[in-house]
């Protein structure tokens, strides 16, 4: 009995049928996943444990599209990029794993291994604005699934949106809709600077 409504107190039922993962085993599962993509498993792992990237190539289970800081910025509205309000606004846009390279100033985010293939025409049009679709015969930087914040003082690659679960990428189309945006909002600063 609950004490202050008089009402019989309900117990947890457990359910086999319901399965909970913890955001850990989430991890190891990304973790797992990311590897599959290496050309040698323990080599990327030393990679990720010396120097907290590990070389991955694109193209397989996964690509990526590198998108100038210029474009995100303008595409979210703020002023600075690396920053947490950019990562939020990623997260919220994208749904899906991030990378950044601060020191590059550039964004790069995962999508499914067959963008390349099939957004060519777009993926050409995007060349002007210093956007690229990363596909076969390119290895990315991958960081850590751990490293998930902006370290000012080494400027190392980071997850600016982490991989939630194994498998779960950017959707090409939430990727040009992003761009899209960022074009639009640098056309309109353009546009208010009389140039």
């Amino acid at each position: 009995m609950d004490a202050h409504s008089g009402v019989p107190a309900l117990r947890p039922v457990a359910d086999p049928a319901v399965v909970v993962t913890t955001a850990a085993e989430r991890r190891l599962a990304a973790e797992h996943w990311l590897l599959s993509a290496a050309r040698s498993r323990p080599r990327a792992r030393i990679e990720w444990t010396n120097m907290g990237v590990a070389m991955l190539p694109l193209g397989g289970i996964f690509s990526a599209v590198r998108l100038p800081a210029c474009l995100v910025l303008a595409a979210s509205g703020e002023r600075l990029a690396p920053a947490r309000e950019v990562d939020a606004f990623l997260a919220s846009a994208l749904n899906g794993p991030v990378i950044c390279d601060p020191h590059s100033r550039v964004y790069y985010c995962l999508v499914p291994g067959s963008m390349p293939r099939t957004w060519t025409a777009a993926a050409s049009d995007w060349r002007t604005l210093a956007v690229a679709v990363l596909g076969t015969d390119v290895l990315l930087g991958v960081p850590r699934l751990d490293r998930t914040e902006f370290n000012p003082a080494t400027y190392e690659s980071y997850w600016a949106v982490p991989m939630e679960s194994a498998g779960v990428l950017c959707a090409p189309l939430s990727v040009a809709r992003l761009i899209s945006a960022g074009v639009h909002a640098l056309d309109q600063v353009e546009v208010e600077s009389g140039a």
